[in-house]
């Protein structure tokens, strides 16, 4: 067997114990989403063109993201 599922499970169940204790805690900014908006400002009321493009990047991101786990898409 390979070390690599055991990596992936150990990585996926250290984020899930983490967002699971950040959701708990009730703190603001401690969970992933949370620390996303404000690295990208989505909470911004007068974004800058550096934030729209940055918000751009993580649209395109995510849809690849989806479109590559979800249906195996744009793999290399």
């Amino acid at each position: 067997m390979s070390v690599w599922p055991v990596l992936w499970i150990v990585w996926i169940a250290a984020f899930a114990t983490l967002e699971g204790i950040a959701l708990r805690d009730k703190r603001p900014g401690d969970t992933l989403s949370e620390f996303v908006w404000r690295v990208f400002k989505v909470r911004d009321r007068r974004p800058t063109v550096a934030t729209w493009i940055g918000r751009g990047l993580l649209l395109i991101g995510g849809v690849w993201l989806t479109g590559h786990l979800a249906f195996g898409w744009w793999s290399f």
